[in-house]
């Protein structure tokens, strides 16, 4: 902690961080936060070093979805605050915990035009489960502890606390008293008690069509894997949502369509909002039981559905819950019946056109046939990790693909995560293969993190699927307004196979299907942070329908 110089409140927070367990932080560096990044060097946390803060904070976005740590992004104040908050909503939206740090002009000068002076903790407040400011170097370690503790507690989502650089750089007066004990990381859980568990373990198999509906923070790989424990335990389809598509998640093939069938529905930290059609999506004459964290999403939920369709509801988080009804269900014998089955094959469908589908436009693919030889890829491997972004490109990543990781832009329906996305994910799972499916339109964003991945170390396969054109909005377009005025979405066949190499990076270009699995090899077997333009057709997203 430097005793040699004074122990500063960067020492404090750098060492609190270590307590923690952070093993990396997410950053771009600036002027407030230089006391930081020193005390880091003595606690051995090493810095990712970004290419822009919005990037840093997706970084620690997709580091704690995949191994379930806090995500740490520490940026500096005025500008690089403002450039990281908006990606607090993407974490937000998909229940991730992640603290943001970033600097701030100091204390002391607040309200006097100090350098880059803006008032974070306002910017950020509105994407956050917290926002505060640092008061002093002596309370700064156990204010990050809190902050860590409210990521993680309840429905997980990002943090803020703001870093005077006064508060880093002052001494801190008594540093063993400054420093949080282990417990103060610790996050208490909102248990589901036994009795209600049963209950509802009841209503499910009272029930000829149930469907238990988690939410994001469920959609992790463990999360995946407590959703499944519960399906096998109690006999009833276990079904989790995180795409902004709602219902019509590619992922999810025809569930629309079994859910407009079910007489009951259990949702588990699934809010009742726009992917569930404000709650016009569950069927008017089932009940509903409603399983939440926060008070208020049950109160909405009862003000969307009506309160006499809630026959029960529980403040509960979706860990616990899950838990708490598997041990329920554990000791009753399961719900029998094919309706489990039939749900499992209407989520499983996908047009049996699909296994040889092929482009019709000379020099271009067909976004099914480029994903047929992307998967065995993510088969190689039993931590493979898939990440899926863009508009149109991303569902049908998601229809096609399946990984036994997986990190997507989520209900927020942003773009532009996914290159800081891969680079974190392989950081994540080192020995695992990173495969990241994205559109021309979404490489934009961030195709300068391939010179942070370069100098990471950090090699995966991001393969673009180049349709020359802003696709998601334009086919909006076309179906709301016709071809004729279609305005603003076209882009240029541009080489983001060379922009990558120009990084360091490995290029392909790929404009016939039959030369895709070399170019995917190839990238591989570089060894580097990799991108595979792929040219394919301009098509819209697939929408599942069996009739």
């Amino acid at each position: 902690m430097g005793q040699s110089r004074g122990t500063r409140g960067a020492d404090v927070l750098a060492t609190s961080l270590a307590r923690a367990g952070v093993r990396r932080v997410f950053s771009l560096s600036g002027n407030h936060i230089m006391a930081l990044y020193d005390a880091l060097l003595d606690v051995g946390i090493p810095i990712v070093h970004v290419r822009h803060e919005g990037a840093a904070v997706h970084m620690a976005d997709a580091w704690a979805r995949l191994t379930g740590e806090v995500g740490v992004a520490l940026l500096t104040g005025g500008p690089g605050h403002a450039n990281g908050v908006s990606a607090l909503y993407t974490a937000g939206a998909s229940e991730s915990p992640v603290v943001l740090l970033s600097g701030q002009a100091p204390l002391g000068q607040l309200g006097r035009g100090a350098f880059q002076e803006m008032d974070q903790v306002a910017l950020a407040a509105p994407l956050v489960k917290q926002s505060t400011c640092a008061s002093s170097p002596q309370a700064v370690g156990r204010e990050f502890a809190q902050a860590v503790g409210v990521a993680r507690s309840g429905r997980p989502g990002p943090v803020y606390l703001s870093l005077p650089s006064d508060v880093l750089e002052d001494a801190c007066t008594d540093p063993a008293a400054a420093l949080p004990d282990a417990g103060a990381f610790d996050s208490s859980p909102l248990a589901l008690s036994a009795l209600a568990a049963g209950r509802v373990i009841a209503a499910l198999h009272a029930a000829a069509r149930p469907l238990v509906i988690t939410g994001p923070a469920s959609m992790t790989r463990p999360g995946r894997a407590r959703a499944a424990a519960l399906a096998q335990a109690a006999g009833v389809p276990v079904v989790g949502m995180e795409s902004p598509r709602g219902v019509n998640d590619p992922s999810l093939g025809a569930f629309s369509e079994v859910l407009a069938s079910a007489d009951l529905v259990v949702l588990v930290g699934k809010p009742v909002d726009f992917t569930l059609k404000l709650g016009a999506a569950i069927p008017k004459g089932a009940p509903v039981i409603v399983i939440d964290p926060e008070p208020m999403l049950i109160e909405r939920a009862q003000r969307a559905l009506g309160a006499p369709r809630v026959v029960m509801s529980a403040v509960a988080d979706a860990v616990s819950a899950l838990d708490a009804l598997t041990a329920a269900a554990s000791g009753v014998a399961p719900a029998a019946g094919g309706w489990y089955p039939e749900v499992r094959t209407a989520i499983d469908w996908r047009p049996a056109s699909w296994a040889t589908v092929v482009a019709g436009t000379p020099g271009m693919l067909h976004p099914v046939e480029m994903c047929r030889a992307i998967q065995p890829l993510l088969d190689a491997h039993p931590d493979a990790v898939l990440v899926a972004d863009g508009g149109e490109i991303g569902q049908w990543a998601q229809a096609c693909l399946k990984a036994p990781n997986r990190v997507i832009n989520g209900v927020a329906g942003s773009i532009g995560s996914s290159l800081p996305f891969a680079l974190a994910a392989r950081l994540a799972v080192p020995d695992a293969p990173v495969v990241a499916v994205l559109g021309d339109g979404t490489f934009g964003f961030h195709p300068a993190e391939f010179d942070t991945a370069v100098r990471a170390g950090a090699p995966f396969v991001s393969v673009v699927g180049n349709d020359q054109c802003w696709n998601a909005e334009h086919q909006i377009q076309l179906r709301e307004y016709g071809r004729e005025r279609a305005l603003g979405c076209e882009l240029l066949a541009t080489r983001y196979d060379q922009v990558a190499a120009a990084f360091g990076g490995h290029g392909e270009w790929v404009t016939d299907g039959g030369v895709l699995p070399e170019a995917l090899a190839r990238a591989v077997a570089s060894a580097r942070p990799s991108c595979v333009n792929v040219m394919i057709e301009r098509l819209p997203a697939p929408v599942f329908s069996r009739r």
